[in-house]
């Protein structure tokens, strides 16, 4: 199944083009990858430019193909992040940051990527962490970095990131001409996000910028290079995330009452949230909410 994606606009500030595969009419998550942003690529001087704001219950994961970034959060992090690094922010019970693209940089492009939190975990301390030396195989004519996980077949390069949900995340990058066969894990679904070039995955060929899905019962998956230039794919993997869910703009939570509070305390700047110094300034309120019920979907 292709899931295509729908354009979006982040704020006024930002004049990057951003294409959001996930959640989608077709598919909502797959395991408990709830979010995928396809960012440029874009001259930077239309880069990110996102002033301070909430997230709760989720995980943000960012991840760079050019230029860099500098985040800042509510919990005092300062960090860079460029090409082949992890940026992942736990929100838990909440927590703010900005992200700014770096002008020393030409172009950006990157993904950026959100992991619901299990209920368990869910209302947690917020947390940080930068990874900078990941797992990187070679499988076939398949480069790949793993930053969340393990791919089948190699748990000795398990990436070290934190996570709360059995789940994978790569980026897969083939030459021109290359191919290769990945082992998936039969209990995932996964997803194949087509971020540079021109690729076929099992004979069918996936637009830039479109994901294929498959269900879990899948074990492996054929991937060429059909193009000139090197592709880029990203491959979001997991159990299928089965607890009831409430996503609005940069929360997920577990009912519409608990929307409403999480968009109140934070307009009200009555969040349990600090505040923290960057070069952007300001900070960004909720918008209204809808005027139905948000209802909890799986």
């Amino acid at each position: 199944m292709l899931l295509e994606p729908r354009l979006v606009k982040l704020s006024t500030r930002t004049g990057a083009e951003v294409r959001r595969t996930l959640p989608n009419a077709r598919k909502r998550m797959i395991g408990a990858w709830a979010f995928a942003d396809h960012i440029g690529p874009t001259a930077q001087d239309d880069g990110m430019v996102i002033a301070a704001h909430p997230h709760t219950g989720l995980q943000t994961a960012t991840w760079l193909f050019e230029g860099r970034f500098e985040h800042r959060d509510s919990i005092g992090t300062v960090q860079f992040i460029e090409p082949g690094q992890l940026n992942l922010m736990t929100a838990g019970r909440g927590i703010a940051h900005s992200e700014l693209a770096l002008s020393d940089s030409r172009i950006l492009h990157s993904v950026q990527l959100w992991i619901a939190l299990p209920d368990s975990v869910r209302k947690m301390a917020p947390e940080f962490e930068h990874q900078g030396d990941l797992a990187k195989l070679q499988i076939d004519g398949i480069s790949a970095t793993v930053f969340a996980g393990e791919l089948e077949g190699y748990p000795s390069a398990r990436a070290a990131t934190k996570i709360f949900s059995p789940m994978v995340g790569a980026e897969l990058r083939l030459r021109s001409g290359a191919a290769g066969s990945l082992a998936l894990t039969e209990a995932f679904e996964h997803g194949f996000l087509v971020v540079q070039g021109s690729v076929e995955i099992d004979g069918a060929h996936i637009a830039t910028t479109t994901m294929d899905y498959r269900e879990p019962g899948a074990t492996s998956a054929h991937l060429v290079n059909t193009g000139d230039d090197e592709a880029i794919v990203i491959m979001l993997g997991g159990e299928p995330f089965n607890e009831p869910n409430v996503m609005w703009w940069n929360f997920i939570e577990r009912s519409h009452d608990e929307i409403v509070e999480a968009r109140e305390k934070w307009n009200a700047r009555d969040a349990g949230i600090a505040e923290f110094e960057d070069q952007i300034g300001g900070w960004t309120p909720a918008p209204e909410l809808p005027n139905v019920t948000l209802k909890a979907r799986i």
